[in-house]
């Protein structure tokens, strides 16, 4: 008998985030509020956009905000916990 093969989740790890914003405002953040930016899959739910940067990057994530830019890309503003720095993790992940 013919049996499906298990429906595969389109939106993997690297699929959700796509790359991370340089621009100044988003460095600021990154200065700042612990925060990094990412364009992100527009069907990605904060749920997964925290999942794939811990999965990515090996880093804790306090929250997540999103928000739909007028050109239809999804922006992720991804808050830090406390005990990450956003200023060495932009560094190793090559931000700056």
């Amino acid at each position: 008998p013919q049996k499906s093969a298990p429906r595969r989740n389109k939106l993997d790890h690297y699929a959700i985030i796509k790359f991370p914003l340089t621009t100044e405002s988003a460095m600021k953040k990154i200065e700042d509020n612990n925060t990094l930016v990412f364009i992100v899959d527009i069907k990605a739910n904060k749920h997964q956009i925290k999942q794939a940067v811990k999965k990515l990057y090996g880093i804790d994530v306090a929250k997540v905000n999103t928000l739909i830019r007028p050109d239809g890309e999804k922006k992720a503003y991804v808050r830090l916990t406390p005990d990450y720095d956003a200023l060495d993790v932009a560094n190793k992940i090559g931000i700056i």
